[in-house]
């Protein structure tokens, strides 16, 4: 829509800035050569006519055809406007001379004329010749950086998606391996746990297509998920979730927070004993909104700085790849707590969720 509004605001200042340079060159042969007023106007009307039917047919013909990159490509329009330039000056003195047969004195100052008609043919021809090319160079590289563009949201929509679905069976194949076990010793629990898991692969088929709900969306979401660790471990995980008033209309990615919550159930839960509790907080700090989880660990059993998984690798990426930043996905250990957080920007299109 931009592209032919601005095509149509040019045919029009092309068009203004002929009608206003024949009034004028109409005035200055009329009262700088003291021509006749007819004289003045059909000889002004002839050329700046003539001379824009030039520019308009150099304009579409660079359309249609441009020569390659580099010097070939100027001498081509210095070439085509020299032509045209001297086909117009023929042209317009034969109308000229068949009107005004009979004005010796008028035919005399026309034919003296006739080089600087020629040289400013020659230059308005070819100006109008380069800036034509240069607006056609131009759009035509801007189609391609928007299909450039356009090719490659296609394959980051498509990487994302491939992350987000690779997430699904890493966490089911747990889960069922979990039900199985629980089949046999605990059946009232299994069943339990597939139907929170229905509830739970339910949810993600309803959010498959977003690609942003809200912070208490996804905390809800994480609750299903959490009731299914809880029940596959029992009293050992218990978590506590917290996040305050201004984060919780703010945007995240969907299932942004399950792989870290399941990374830290995986350290804290896993080659231990006793119970744990997975702390997850957000919160607003310059207008970004920061998600935070902590998990203890047994230093002497594990290596928390190794072996991060699939998990945490999924998350760096999908930050990369929706904000072109590596800095968003920070994690550490203190003591024998281990942290993960995550910077989410909020500066996406929310229109654009479905």
């Amino acid at each position: 829509m931009a592209k032919e509004l601005y095509k149509g605001n040019s045919r029009w200042s092309f068009l203004t800035s002929f009608l206003i340079w024949l009034v004028l060159y109409a005035a200055l042969l009329y009262y700088w050569f003291d021509l006749t007023a007819w004289q003045a106007i059909s000889d002004s009307s002839v050329h700046v006519v003539l001379l824009g039917g030039a520019g308009f047919l150099i304009s579409r013909n660079l359309s249609y055809y441009r020569p390659g990159a580099g010097i070939n490509k100027f001498l081509y329009v210095t070439v085509v406007s020299s032509v045209m330039a001297a086909l117009w000056v023929f042209f317009t003195h034969w109308l000229l001379e068949t009107t005004f047969d009979t004005d010796p004195v008028y035919l005399r100052w026309l034919n003296n004329a006739i080089p600087i008609h020629f040289i400013v043919g020659c230059m308005i021809i070819a100006g109008i010749g380069y800036r034509s090319q240069l607006w056609y160079d131009e759009e035509e590289e801007q189609g391609e950086r928007e299909r450039r563009e356009a090719n490659e949201a296609i394959i980051r929509e498509a990487e994302l998606y491939k992350l987000r679905q690779q997430l699904q069976p890493h966490f089911l194949f747990n889960s069922l391996n979990s039900i199985n076990a629980l089949i046999m010793l605990r059946p009232e629990q299994a069943r339990e746990m597939v139907l929170k898991l229905s509830d739970f692969l339910r949810g993600s088929l309803k959010r498959e297509d977003d690609h942003w709900i809200s912070l208490k969306e996804e905390l809800q979401y994480l609750q299903l998920y959490l009731d299914i660790e809880k029940v596959r471990f029992g009293h050992r995980l218990s978590t506590s979730v917290s996040y305050d008033e201004a984060a919780e209309a703010m945007y995240v990615p969907p299932m942004l927070l399950q792989p870290v919550v399941e990374n830290a159930i995986k350290f804290g839960l896993y080659d231990t004993v006793g119970d744990i509790c997975i702390t997850i907080r957000a919160y607003v700090e310059d207008g970004m909104l920061l998600l935070e989880v902590k998990n203890p660990f047994d230093n002497e059993l594990q290596q928390p700085n190794k072996g991060t998984g699939f998990g945490l690798t999924s998350i760096r990426r999908r930050l990369y790849l929706l904000f072109a930043r590596q800095d968003l996905l920070e994690t550490g250990a203190e003591e024998n707590i281990y942290t993960t957080l995550i910077k989410v920007p909020q500066t996406h299109d929310k229109s654009s969720n479905n």
